[in-house]
């Protein structure tokens, strides 16, 4: 796999800051924000913090991956799965896609001051205990763009479904000034 989600080679556009000028140094551009599929925005400021909803790994406006994250020696053969790298590539694309959410409410990523916690849920095969590796893709993403600032308290969670049959979910908590 390539670079985490929402390239554009067309984006003629300046990057808008230097957390936006790093991630087109990866490769990347910010999306639009995701548009909820139920009832919740998809971040709120209360302070000096931004939470956002549960971020799933939309490329473009689609999911391109489902199901349960698998080594391939569990799980049942009539289930769609997702490897361990590919999961975690998918969580870096969580990550790019909350920092499109935190934008959405305030207006420059670089305002950030430190991202405070990162969860991460991966949508896991009974048998599969590797979800912090997978969400590594997430944490390891907000460090490369954010520096120091990007270092974050975390969980890694392995759940049994997630919405859409996404096999990754990230959420963070930034601070910011």
């Amino acid at each position: 796999m390539t670079s985490p989600a929402n390239t554009d080679a067309a984006a003629s556009d300046a990057p808008a800051s230097a957390v936006e000028q790093r991630l087109a140094e990866l490769g990347l551009t910010l999306p639009e924000v995701a548009a909820p599929v139920a009832v919740y925005v998809p971040a709120v400021i209360s302070g000096n913090h931004v939470y956002t909803s549960g971020q799933l790994p939309f490329i473009k406006g689609k999911l391109e991956a489902t199901g349960k994250v698998s080594t391939g020696s569990e799980g049942y053969a009539d289930e769609p799965t997702v490897s361990p790298e590919d999961a975690k590539y998918y969580a870096a694309v969580c990550a790019v896609n909350a920092l499109a959410a935190v934008k959405s409410v305030i207006g420059d990523l670089d305002r950030i001051t430190r991202i405070v916690k990162v969860v991460g849920y991966v949508s896991s095969d009974p048998s599969f205990t590797g979800q912090p590796g997978v969400i590594n893709g997430a944490s390891e993403l907000l460090g490369k763009v954010l520096g120091d600032a990007g270092q974050h308290a975390r969980a890694a969670v392995g759940v049994s479904v997630l919405p859409l049959d996404s096999p990754v979910e990230v959420d963070l908590i930034a601070e910011f000034a």
